[in-house]
């Protein structure tokens, strides 16, 4: 019999009430009078936040784990990308997926359908996942596994703002953008391409419907970022995939993959 899929509510952490508390003093900044004394929250929360993340990505090092977070806007793509690398893949290796939403559970459905494990992270309305939160999400999924994943992917919540602020203890960020988006992208949101090791550029199958010019997108984004990998891929035809799933796999200490 099928086990029940595992998911975890992650936002009543204390980062999740920090980010809150964050937001709500950043409100009313504008509203104080300079001879108040003001405190700058958000240099303490993501300080606190980049020492979780280095001392997670320290521990999936020392055991051989690759993290790996997927960032983008809701509807680029990012679970059917997923789903096509765990098909691919699984059979070299032992693939581990979180998928991180506001609610619901059919991403996690998905991948393990694929043949991944899987749990579903539900974020309450968080626009992100952070380091504390992510290793909380990665030792309830590991809990029971008498093998333990070698690529973990962490779908984070699709958005194009909120995930790049946030050190989540990946060794590896990737930033999905499909062609109906928009080549336009990282001149409104340079922080995400700035933050990502990798750009790829998704359903290029739709390029002859939609005035996207790779060009003017590869240029743009190298001009934030000169050292990001580019893959224009398309999950559905395959495009592209066999480069890219080489790069991630050349990111790891088992390339060659013994499972």
């Amino acid at each position: 019999m099928k086990a029940q899929l595992s998911y975890l509510h992650l936002c009543r952490k204390s980062t999740a009430q920090m980010s809150t508390r964050l937001r709500h003093a950043q409100s009313l900044k504008g509203k104080l009078s300079e001879k108040m004394k003001v405190i700058e929250l958000k240099a303490t929360v993501t300080a606190s936040n980049d020492r979780d993340a280095g001392q997670l990505r320290s521990e999936l090092t020392a055991r051989g784990q690759l993290l790996v977070n997927i960032m983008g806007s809701a509807g680029c793509g990012k679970t059917t990308l997923l789903e096509k690398i765990t098909r691919d893949l699984k059979d070299m290796l032992r693939i581990a997926v979180i998928e991180a939403d506001l609610d619901a559970q059919v991403d996690a459905e998905r991948m393990e359908a694929a043949g991944a494990v899987s749990i579903q992270a539900h974020t309450d309305g968080m626009c992100h996942m952070d380091a504390g939160m992510t290793g909380v999400a990665l030792e309830t999924m590991q809990q029971g596994q008498a093998e333990q994943p070698q690529l973990i992917f962490l779908e984070n919540v699709g958005n194009l703002i909120c995930p790049a602020e946030y050190d989540t203890g990946a060794g590896c960020n990737i930033m999905l953008l499909s062609v109906p988006e928009g080549d336009d992208k990282p001149l409104k949101y340079p922080l995400m391409f700035q933050k990502s090791d990798a750009l790829v550029i998704t359903k290029t199958d739709s390029l002859p419907w939609f005035d996207f010019s790779m060009e003017d997108c590869v240029r743009r984004a190298r001009a934030l970022n000169p050292g990001i990998e580019i893959f224009p891929v398309s999950a559905k035809t395959g495009a592209g995939m066999e480069a890219l799933e080489k790069w991630i796999c050349g990111r790891t200490d088992f390339a060659g993959g013994d499972a």
